[in-house]
């Protein structure tokens, strides 16, 4: 499995075990969060311009 960077904070993450990829709900593009980032509601911003918690 490939190692991913969280959009948040940066760590280097492998997906499962709380760390999450999906598609932005605006422009597709992939959205990598880790379990620390997700729990602690840590705002992400894509490339698009679209954020969420």
């Amino acid at each position: 499995m490939d190692e991913l960077t969280c959009i948040s904070c940066g760590a280097y993450i492998k997906v499962g075990g709380g760390n999450v990829k999906f598609p932005c709900p605006e422009c597709d593009s992939i959205i990598v969060r880790c379990q620390r980032c997700r729990k602690l509601g840590r705002k992400y911003t894509c490339q698009c311009g679209f954020s969420g918690p």
